[in-house]
């Protein structure tokens, strides 16, 4: 489990997730087991501590 250290930065990576950048250049993410979609980033650049796809740094639907 990814841990806020409350000093801009993450302890860990979010399991389960994913992230991808859309065509419309904000990042989205997955949940790895359900496939189904989540949030939209609404600022620049990508979610902290979520993997990128493709990436493996989770285990296949983990």
């Amino acid at each position: 489990m990814a841990k806020n250290t409350g000093n801009d930065f993450r302890r860990g990576s979010v399991t389960g997730r994913t992230q991808f950048q859309r065509p419309d250049g904000n990042y989205q993410k997955r949940d790895e087991r359900t496939g189904h979609f989540m949030e939209v980033k609404q600022s620049d650049g990508p979610f902290k501590g979520v993997a990128k796809e493709p990436d493996g740094r989770d285990t296949k639907n983990s």
